[in-house]
């Protein structure tokens, strides 16, 4: 008997291998290497990269450093992108979830599609159909309104065109997530409700939300870490620009590597950056489950 046992959760291991092999070679072993390349002097050009420790960490916090400047003028255009899409991404995603879901059932599928279509494009494709929608002379936007709006020049409408553009992409996304949970929700509760006089928002405020409570932590905290993630939407649809005013994290930590040739400060950068996401992450998944507790 134990040795059947052993036999089938060796079978088991089989199947998790091919997984846990991508995660080593491709996630951890990069992760560690980049700590590693963190603790260096790392010009891409030089043969010897001089062990430093934590200097490449001092001089992000040291307020004289160029590389101060970028981090943190590219940690606060990050961070005002989080604000201006998380929201409306887990708002709007819902909403659209239960627009979509009120739909006669043969329909729904139609505009499940329509809905989730933009997200399998990619970020160039994306940033080419909202340029020409954009553009302050020809751009279709302009000429519905009448008006020369610099849509990717000038502030705040480059956030308004960035922000655009990105819950154009992903909405879908979650919106199909928020539709996967809200099907979940059983039916007689909304009865039971409805016999006891509740209307639409009183549902959707005592039944709907409470039961998909799981669903929309995870929601806004992967839409939180993909937004700190953004990079493709401003290097291609503003190059930063007005200015540095959209010229996020990313774009600073690839410009510190590749066109200032220091590895390793950029790897400082990338870590600092992971560990307050992670941070963010943690407070958002305690404060939305506080109740609960």
């Amino acid at each position: 008997m134990k040795k059947k046992h052993w036999k089938s959760q060796f079978t088991s291991s089989l199947f998790v291998l091919p997984y846990l092999f991508l995660f080593v070679v491709f996630l951890l072993v990069p992760i560690l290497y980049g700590i590693w390349i963190s603790f260096h002097n790392w010009d891409l050009l030089a043969a010897n990269h001089k062990f430093v420790g934590l200097q490449n960490y001092v001089d992000i916090f040291t307020s004289s450093t160029n590389i101060h400047k970028k981090f943190f003028q590219g940690m606060w255009s990050t961070i005002q992108f989080v604000i201006y899409s998380v929201p409306l991404l887990v708002i709007l995603g819902l909403l659209f979830a239960l627009l979509v879901n009120a739909l006669p059932k043969r329909i729904q599928g139609l505009f499940r599609t329509i809905y989730f279509l933009p997200y399998a494009i990619s970020v160039s494709v994306v940033a080419v159909i909202w340029l020409w929608i954009l553009d302050t002379n020809s751009g279709l936007l302009n000429l519905l309104l009448h008006k020369p709006i610099p849509w990717l020049t000038e502030l705040p409408y480059a956030w308004v065109a960035l922000v655009l553009a990105t819950i154009w992409w992903t909405i879908g996304f979650n919106m199909i997530i928020f539709i996967n949970a809200l099907n979940d929700v059983p039916e007689d509760m909304y009865e039971a409700a409805s016999l006891d006089g509740a209307n639409s928002w009183q549902k959707l405020i005592h039944i709907t939300l409470p039961a998909i409570k799981p669903i929309l932590i995870f929601v806004v905290i992967t839409s939180t870490i993909a937004s700190f993630n953004v990079y493709g939407q401003p290097f291609l649809m503003t190059r930063g620009g007005p200015g540095v005013a959209t010229k996020v994290l990313l774009m600073n930590i690839v410009d510190t590597a590749f066109q200032d040739r220091q590895l390793g400060s950029a790897s400082a950068m990338a870590i600092l950056m992971s560990l307050i996401m992670i941070i963010i992450s943690i407070i958002q998944f305690k404060a939305t489950n506080l109740k609960k507790e």
